[in-house]
């Protein structure tokens, strides 16, 4: 939880646009912690984003599908604590490649950003 959502204030949710743009990353970013499923995966950014990101399942999973298609994630059925099967993905070495280059990129993208806006701020817009 962030500070200003601990305070009770509600931020807003991300754009269509920059969440399309940002799964690829995320997902990866997270499955680099380890092997994950894909609603636990839907939990998982909602906590670490506080809620501003939610993806559904009908978002996610075709999204998965692709993923490994492309060879940056491999899956495994396997049985769950709860004795349920279900469908793990872990990164792929391919994926872990692929990880290096995503955070390069946004890393540029957010430097850029932070210099241009330390230049001005948002109530002389």
């Amino acid at each position: 939880m962030t500070y200003l959502a601990a305070l009770g204030y509600k931020l807003p949710m991300l754009s269509r646009e920059l969440v399309a743009a940002s799964t690829k990353p995320l997902v990866l970013a997270i499955l680099a912690e380890g092997e994950s499923y894909g609603y636990a995966l839907i939990r998982r950014i909602r906590e670490l984003s506080a809620d501003r990101i939610q993806w559904s399942e009908g978002m996610l999973y075709p999204f998965l599908h692709w993923m490994e298609a492309e060879g940056l994630i491999e899956s495994a059925w396997k049985e769950s604590d709860t004795g349920r099967r279900r469908k793990y993905y872990r990164i792929s070495r391919k994926g872990g490649k692929e990880l290096k280059v995503e955070r390069e990129q946004w890393l540029s993208v957010h430097e850029t950003l932070t210099r241009l806006w330390k230049k001005t701020s948002p109530t002389s817009l």
